[in-house]
């Protein structure tokens, strides 16, 4: 490979390459790379050339316009460079990559097209200790995975996608289903979609499956589209996941729809298998159902749809032999260990205080963070306040994201846990005052209420003292969770940037619940009261 670095003591690039510009036409007739740094400007190379794009920030800076009408003029003058690219090196000062937004959301189309791009990042700054270049590259890695998801994203905002939110408020149709744009691999990770789209051929029969990479913070899902039109939901296990556990919740999905609930059924494998496992990759597959989550705050009708679901679960699992035993987790729940969650509080602060340059996001997280240690501080006297808790089997994981509506109607839950007995004031509180209603309803109490009652109607046999802590179990969940900026600063997650969104969400719902406890359970205490559910 040779190489030519564009600012070669010239007073224009092109003046340093102009002067050999035979040695480069040879040098492509012969096969030799070639790895041209752009500093100051476009160089104009030889047709021919093998090329290999080392370093686009300055020539982003170059054409991206002041003016971003202007956009399409500067995307066109970048395309054939990104047609030629190998390797894609961009470089962050410290400020982020998003500098260069333009530039990577181009290739990271290329990419899911198929074509093959390396990409690279480097940054630069003052804090060159461990703890800051690992945070740096996790923050890069994140960055990237976000690039790609939004170039996803935008290939299918014609269509509904049924497990992203916001994509639309209808059903997406069979004839939407066989047009949805979908992509062979994966760009951060080409070996594993390979390795599935074979799983899909060969223990499923679904010849030629093309994969589009959905939501999630667990596993890796897909929706899959077989040559002969059949479309699936598939679940792509990570390497730690509890297969044993997981065979338990497949179990405990097909109880439910055994009840009633509108459920996605699993689809065995030709062997019978619910889960495949081949070399280093398992997955699973299930029934492509209808439907869309909503995650800017349900309706008054959705709410009092979710609570009538929910109170229907738990009433069809109360009886479940496991319902009955003791729950560890519900009493490690009741006694969190408050000293190492404000010692967590503090070690994430001191790793923020400890760069050298902070992005917006550390701002915001340094905020939270300190009122979510003055927060804590109220905790004893919200755990002494708790009733004795009802525990049995639940969904275990009765949230929006996993929640398919068609208008106000649910057409599937999805994602149960395993069969777990644990609080169920906790499962209530969490759907009733999640934190994407408490910020987006204009009067989230009465939201709450609604889906609530709707519950009360559907299972009648909850303890009102369970109904009435309800809210509260909520804030103290909300108020000892760090997640999202934990996962930010420690171990970014699949989807860090959705993770961060998630945690100034929550943090926001945990103080509204805080500054209006009193009304909240004053208003449960009634609801629950309003009638006398039959004995059982």
């Amino acid at each position: 490979m040779f190489g030519v670095d564009a600012d070669g003591g010239a007073d224009r690039p092109q003046d340093a390459l102009g002067a050999f510009p035979g040695l480069l036409r040879a040098l492509g007739q012969q096969g030799v790379q070639l790895a041209v740094r752009l500093h100051e400007g476009v160089v104009p190379l030889a047709q021919g050339c093998d090329l290999l794009v080392e370093d686009l920030e300055e020539l982003v800076l170059q054409l991206t316009p002041a003016d971003t009408s202007s956009q399409h003029g500067c995307d066109a003058a970048l395309a054939p460079l990104l047609d030629q690219a190998e390797v894609l090196h961009l470089s962050d000062a410290g400020a982020g990559a998003d500098r260069c937004h333009s530039v990577a959301a181009q290739a990271g189309a290329r990419i899911t097209a198929g074509q093959r791009i390396e990409v690279a990042v480097e940054w630069t700054g003052t804090d060159r200790s461990p703890a800051a270049c690992l945070h740096r590259y996790r923050a890069a890695r994140a960055w990237w995975d976000r690039v790609l998801h939004q170039v996803a994203a935008e290939a299918v905002t014609t269509f509904t996608l049924a497990r992203v939110a916001g994509r639309s408020p209808k059903v997406m149709t069979e004839e939407e289903q066989r047009a949805m744009p979908t992509t062979t691999t994966n760009a951060t990770e080409p070996p594993t979609a390979t390795q599935i789209t074979e799983i899909l051929a060969d223990a499923y029969g679904l010849a030629g499956a093309r994969l589009t990479r959905l939501d999630g913070q667990v596993a890796i899902n897909y929706r899959a589209e077989s040559e002969d039109g059949r479309v699936v939901f598939v679940k792509h296990y990570q390497p730690a996941a509890d297969l044993t556990a997981e065979e338990d919740v497949i179990a405990q999905t097909r109880l439910a729809g055994q009840h009633g609930i509108p459920v996605a059924a699993v689809i065995p494998s030709c062997d019978g298998e619910a889960i495949t496992r081949h070399a280093a990759t398992a997955l699973s597959v299930w029934q492509w159902m209808p439907g869309h989550t909503v995650e800017s705050g349900f309706t008054p009708a959705q709410q009092a749809a979710a609570g009538h679901m929910l109170g229907r679960i738990h009433a069809a699992f109360a009886d479940h032999p496991a319902s009955v035993r003791p729950s560890p987790k519900a009493d490690r729940w009741l006694a969190p260990d408050l000293a190492k969650r404000e010692a967590m509080t503090n070690r994430l602060s001191a790793l923020i205080n400890g760069r050298a340059e902070h992005d917006e996001f550390d701002r915001q997280a340094a905020a939270t963070l300190a009122e979510r240690r003055t927060q804590l501080r109220h905790l004893p006297g919200l755990l002494a306040g708790l009733p004795p808790l009802h525990t049995q089997v639940l969904h275990g994981d009765y949230s929006v994201k996993n929640i398919l509506f068609s208008d106000d109607d649910i057409t599937a839950v999805v994602d149960f846990g395993p069969t777990e007995p644990y609080l169920a004031a906790w499962e209530l509180g969490r759907i009733a005052f999640d934190p994407r209603s408490i910020v987006h309803a204009p009067d989230w109490i009465a939201s709450g209420l609604t889906l609530v009652t709707a519950y009360r109607e559907a299972n009648p046999h909850l303890p009102a003292a369970d109904v009435t802590a309800c809210a509260r179990v909520a804030l103290i969940q909300l108020a000892v969770s760090l997640y999202g900026v934990k996962e930010h600063y420690l171990a970014p997650g699949l989807d860090q940037g959705d993770l961060d969104q998630f945690w100034l969400l929550r943090h926001h719902a945990a103080s509204a619940l805080f500054d209006r406890l009193d009304e909240v359970e004053a208003a449960l205490a009634h609801a629950a009261h309003t009638s006398n559910p039959p004995s059982r």
